[in-house]
């Protein structure tokens, strides 16, 4: 039983291997940098044993694309957490998105499609986030008893424009543009918590 434990530890380590090899060569290189036969050079293992655990380089993207929203889903709970009224726990919610994009850029390209094909939509964990916000907003609507609708409406409200300003800043890296946009951001946080209050 101990020699099957064995095994099974070495498997989901060699996984954990190949994936942390595909991130770091796209940190380097960008997606388009990444390729099976570079992640077996970079662990020195044949491309033979990539394929053992990843069909393909798709099967990499989404299983990145996984643990990104598994990410994303405990940052944003623990800036949940830090806050009791639901107005503040929103805003602390999106500050914490805005960040996870820039902290985790190549991980937010391949989440939301920014430059590039997303795996988003094969991936189960994408779920995450949004129902953490929209439980928040709806907290944040209660008195106006929303329905279903309506909170996802205000949900896609606030990440239209935010995403929309991290996929500029992402696309056109400037100093005085991040600025702006960091300005930009706050007010529409603001904003949008003010028009569902």
């Amino acid at each position: 039983m101990a020699s099957k434990d064995r095994i099974l530890r070495q498997k989901e380590e060699t996984r954990n291997n190949i994936l942390g090899a595909a991130y770091d060569i796209v940190k380097e290189e960008g997606w388009n940098g990444l390729s099976m036969r570079k992640i077996a050079d970079r662990i020195e293992y044949t491309a033979p044993i990539i394929y053992e655990y990843f069909s393909n380089k798709e099967a990499i993207l989404e299983e990145l694309t996984g643990k990104g929203f598994i990410k994303l889903t405990k940052e944003l709970q623990i800036a949940i957490d830090k806050f009791e009224k639901p107005e503040d726990q929103l805003e602390a919610m999106w500050m914490t998105y805005w960040d996870f994009a820039f902290t985790n850029t190549e991980m937010y390209q391949l989440m939301f499609g920014v430059q590039m094909t997303c795996c988003a939509q094969r991936c189960s964990a994408q779920e995450g986030p949004y129902k953490l916000f929209t439980q928040v907003i709806a907290e944040v609507m209660k008195d106006s008893n929303p329905s279903e609708d309506i909170i996802k409406q205000k949900y896609f409200t606030f990440f239209s424009v935010i995403h929309g300003l991290i996929a500029i800043n992402i696309i056109n890296k400037s100093d005085i543009l991040e600025t702006i946009n960091a300005q930009i951001l706050k007010d529409a946080i603001g904003g949008i918590i003010k028009s569902i209050q």
